[in-house]
């Protein structure tokens, strides 16, 4: 098990692509161990060099290290989301810990810090280009931020906090994704789910048969608050029981809830902010983003919350007018928004979700939709290249194909739903793109759609249809990075700027030429019907007070516990503190919950990358409005556009500021105003 470990030495099937027909269970800790003490070696090595520093024996030098690190952790953290198991999971509760304090022994390493202050206080005289320039600026700039200039006092306890952070947030994940599925909602009688299109009913029995229940049905719940199936459920007892079963996940005081952990994960991120030098956990993360100040992302949620609630109130007038007009005497509860906004949607712009379904078919939006789009702007080709290993049978390999037919990459595609997944969506790189190591990449994108049964079609909601291109998004982001360092490769950015090119293939959805490449009926192939097109155009804005207020209330949420002190947060009432802050920052609408309440909110608390960050979508959501201007103004679906946002901002990666890569590929700073136009929005309602 160990001389014939896949991970090694690099893999030698096509672009690197780690091999898994040959990784067995037994190899990832071995190599964890392996990866960890190779790259303590080769930092110790870089730290004790007699010579003086240069620019290749210190930093090229530690861009090289940790090569079995970088595969196995790839690889495994990868599986440990996608498809985890107990044994898996017994590996992560291991390895975490150990991670945290291996990157603490570099970053924390005296002599390696020395070695790169002496660089960087020298950088004007070193003549370097403008990526290797960067690098340098980045590596100085994470070692003070890791704390490589406090005192051994202060190294000890910042090892501890870490180490236990590392370990809570793992817990924080596993627990959400068990409650997730612990909280699924069973349904005997199929008259229960009238309002279900035919191919939904099918996908809940198939739900229940994965279950192993021989009969009766299972609404799987999603991520965030809002349940898809709420919208078409005529049944009002059953949509409050959905509703009630996700907005109390992880509070229940049962084996699941999260609420302990994240009392003490909040207390320890705001001690370490403070062993670090900053007044909070929100001051510390958002220094390093490109919003730069904590002041700065709270006056722009403040310019956008007032007119988004009132928004959502004018449709919380028409939902309960709607209420009236069907006979029904009951106050509107958050369980009816998503019922009765269809009935709105319907009357006024004749859309029905459910009558949508059939002309968005899996396949057909992945091919003729994702990929035709990619392949109309930036000249792509896809291969699905079946002869190459995945890591689960729901995952595809697709080779990408240059415009010239010259190999880009390979994209993996991971779409259906699964107890062993976690939920929500999101992309990983497998192998990043390097110019150093000279690797080409390879992106996995993930999402949690319910399959249809065997022999069915999978038909897909809009919202889905939407993240499928937003994925696809990083995706590209991931295929044309052309940096030299891997430490800069695709969405290797700041946390507030990598949602932003993500955010931008979205607009391909409605294109009206992808859109009448992909959207025809399942059956009889028909066209979307034009007016149905026009009617989805018309009605962008159309709730977009519900979806930006409990956007807004999220965001604010996660800002609100991430802004204590160390002093004040200690033994948090949880549900008192969320209840506060949402009233004190205005967007506390009974009927319009957070899209993550505090005990499931995953991107904050299973991992530090949106923690104080959550506001990432809306403010990189400027940077993409004001681009999709540009694309519209310019002619959308043109080669030459295509290549100028590849060229000018995708491939660069994090290789420079990346406010100075928009800047220079926009020829200005972003305007806010596409923005507010885009949601319904005023700056001063």
């Amino acid at each position: 098990m160990t001389t014939d470990n896949p991970f090694f030495a690099p893999s030698d099937l096509p672009y690197q692509l780690p091999p898994f027909d040959r990784i067995e269970i037994g190899h990832y800790l071995p190599a964890f161990e392996r990866g960890m003490a190779d790259q303590r070696a080769e930092v110790a090595a870089i730290a004790a060099d007699p010579a003086p520093p240069t620019f290749e024996n210190t930093l090229v030098a530690l861009e090289r290290s940790g090569r079995i690190l970088q595969r196995v952790s790839a690889a495994f953290f990868n599986l440990a989301s996608s498809d985890t198991s107990p044994q898996l999971q017994e590996i992560e509760k291991a390895v975490v810990p150990q991670l945290s304090a291996h990157s603490d022994a570099i970053m924390l390493d005296r002599g390696l810090y020395g070695r790169v202050r002496e660089l960087y206080e020298r950088r004007a005289e070193l003549g370097l280009d403008a990526e290797p320039a960067w690098l340098l600026e980045r590596y100085h700039t994470d070692f003070v931020r890791a704390g490589a200039q406090l005192s051994d006092e202060q190294h000890v306890r910042l090892r501890e906090l870490n180490a236990e952070l590392a370990g809570l947030a793992t817990e924080f994940g596993n627990k959400v994704r068990d409650e997730m599925n612990a909280s699924a909602v069973v349904v005997d009688d199929v008259a229960e789910l009238d309002g279900l299109s035919d191919d939904a009913i099918a996908a809940a029995a198939q739900a229940a048969r994965d279950r192993g229940l021989e009969r009766g049905y299972v609404l799987n719940l999603i991520l965030p608050t809002a349940q898809p199936q709420l919208a078409s459920l005529t049944d009002r007892a059953l949509r409050e029981r959905l509703h009630t079963a996700s907005v109390t996940r992880g509070g229940r005081g049962d084996e699941h809830d999260t609420t302990g952990l994240v009392r003490r994960i909040v207390r320890l991120r705001a001690e370490r902010a403070r062993l670090l030098g900053f007044e909070h956990h929100a001051e510390y993360n958002i220094a390093d983003n490109t919003a730069r100040t904590v002041q700065a992302v709270e006056e722009m949620l403040a310019k956008l919350a007032p007119a988004a609630v009132a928004n959502a109130l004018a449709e919380a007038e028409d939902l309960q007018a709607a209420i009236a007009a069907a006979g029904e005497t009951f106050t509107l509860e958050p369980w009816d928004w998503a019922f009765y906004t269809e009935r709105v949607r319907r009357e006024r712009y004749a859309i029905d979700e459910a009558e949508l379904r059939p002309y968005f078919e899996l396949e057909r939006v992945l091919r003729d939709g994702v990929f035709y789009a990619a392949g109309r702007l930036y000249g792509l080709r896809f291969e699905e290249r079946p002869d190459l290993p995945a890591y689960h049978p729901d995952a595809r390999v697709f080779e990408v194909l240059d415009h010239d037919g010259s190999p880009l990459g390979l994209f993996v595609g991971d779409f259906f739903t699964r107890a062993s997944k976690r939920g929500g969506a999101w992309a990983n790189a497998l192998v990043p793109q390097s110019r150093l190591f000279g690797t080409a990449p390879v992106v996995v994108n993930n999402l949690n759609i319910n399959r249809a049964p065997a022999g069915e079609p999978t038909l897909l909601t809009l919202d889905e249809v939407r993240t499928l291109f937003h994925e696809f998004g990083h995706a590209l982001h991931t295929l044309f990075s052309q940096v030299h360092f891997p430490k800069f490769a695709g969405t290797r950015v700041p946390r507030d700027f990598v949602e932003y090119p993500s955010q931008v293939n979205e607009v391909w959805m409605l294109w009206p030429e992808v859109l009448a490449n992909y959207a025809t009926h399942h059956e009889t192939g028909a066209p979307l019907p034009q007016e149905i097109v026009d009617r989805l155009q018309a009605a962008k804005q159309f709730n977009e007070g519900f979806a930006t207020t409990e956007y807004l209330a999220a965001s604010l949420l996660d800002l609100a516990w991430h802004t204590l002190r160390v002093e004040d947060a200690e033994d948090v009432d949880v549900a008192a503190f969320e209840a506060a802050a949402l009233e004190r920052a205005g967007v506390a609408v009974p009927f319009v919950p957070p899209r993550y309440r505090t005990p499931y909110f995953a991107h904050i608390f299973s991992g530090a990358a949106y923690s104080a960050g959550y506001y990432s979508y809306i403010w990189s959501e400027v940077l993409d409005a004001d681009t999709v201007d540009w694309l519209t103004e310019q002619g959308g679906l043109r080669r030459e556009l295509g290549d100028t946002f590849r060229d000018g901002l995708l491939a660069r990666g994090g290789s420079a500021d990346s406010m100075a890569v928009y800047r220079a590929f926009r020829g200005r700073d972003p305007l806010i105003e596409p923005l507010l136009k885009r949601r319904g929005l005023t700056a001063n309602p």
